[in-house]
């Protein structure tokens, strides 16, 4: 078990800024997309899946990721992270 600098407890607690939580929203709507089409695979596969459901269901507007599920994100990768035992590394400065 590793010990943890104050350094790195603070780099680690730190708030999430724009480029994070933009990360975070595209690796969840990813994540969501190939889950999506593993579930359709599967149920069109097993022929759970009509005509017109598979219809209605390419008309139905995407909905957009929301404040609430850019939290979500962040809580789930927190646990994730705490429970993997990984440490974040550290990042490079922007070069002008």
């Amino acid at each position: 078990m590793s010990v943890q600098t104050p350094k790195q407890i603070d780099r680690d607690s730190r708030p999430f800024d724009r480029r994070d939580r933009l990360i975070l929203a595209l690796y969840a709507q990813l994540k969501a997309e190939r889950e999506t089409r593993a579930a359709f695979e599967e149920a069109i596969a097993n022929g759970v899946l009509s005509r017109e459901v598979l219809q209605a269901l390419v008309s139905d507007p995407i909905p957009v990721i929301t404040g609430e599920d850019i939290v979500m994100i962040e809580q789930l990768l927190a646990r994730d992270k705490h429970q993997n035992g990984e440490q974040t590394k550290p990042r490079r400065k922007a070069t002008s």
